[in-house]
């Protein structure tokens, strides 16, 4: 690929980069600067995707540019430990919560039930547990060098396919089952499962991606 050739792939995707360090931003104590800087690390994510995009592999660029801008922005996040106190303290009062019932119940409470221990009503609750999803992001650049070759694809698609992520983590015990079921995969699984519900890619993304039909 020539200079001219990448400079406008660089600005055509341009906004691409600002519309995924947006939303994966959207609820993070930001200022403009540090906006900005995540737009710059995402970048850098896009200018990555052009140099290692390979087009004989039968996968759209803009698919493989939001893998890897998603990935760069990730990690960007993990170094700088972008969580607010606050949302790791609502995460900690959820799990103590959960885990003070499930004891005493003899099984994984459901969301009324938490909700009543936390004294709070069912909408508080729901608005806590959107305000604590992305804590425990995992980042793609942690996956194995043979990754996208050797994951077992069916294994994975029955397991991401079965509920929408935010039915999911909205009720209590199928969050508890989910992340029992999520624990019992081969880790390379797991990584894909992260794909789906931390980095928001979607099934036909993951599916080119790994280059499966």
């Amino acid at each position: 690929m020539d200079r001219k050739e990448r400079d406008r792939l660089i600005l055509k995707y341009t906004p691409l980069v600002k519309n995924i360090v947006s939303r994966m931003t959207a609820k993070l104590p930001i200022d403009h600067s540090d906006k900005e800087s995540f737009i710059n690390v995402g970048m850098i994510g896009l200018m990555g995707a052009l140099e290692k995009y390979d087009d004989t592999r039968n996968v759209q660029f803009e698919t493989f540019a939001k893998f890897r801008i998603r990935g760069a922005v990730l990690d960007e996040l993990r170094a700088g430990d972008w969580v607010p106190r606050s949302v790791r303290a609502k995460d900690t009062k959820l799990e103590k919560a959960f885990l003070t019932l499930q004891k005493q119940l003899g099984r994984p409470p459901d969301d009324e039930e938490v909700a009543k221990h936390l004294g709070i009503d069912l909408e508080e609750y729901f608005r806590l547990l959107d305000d604590t999803k992305y804590i425990g992001v995992i980042s793609v650049e942690d996956l194995p060098p043979d990754y996208l070759e050797s994951v077992d694809k069916q294994g994975v698609i029955k397991v991401i396919e079965k509920q929408d992520p935010y039915e999911i983590f909205a009720t209590g015990e199928l969050r508890e089952g989910l992340k029992s079921a999520i624990d019992q995969l081969p880790k390379k699984e797991r990584l894909v499962v992260a794909l789906y519900y931390y980095e928001e890619c979607t099934m036909k993304e993951i599916g080119k991606i790994l280059e499966l039909t």
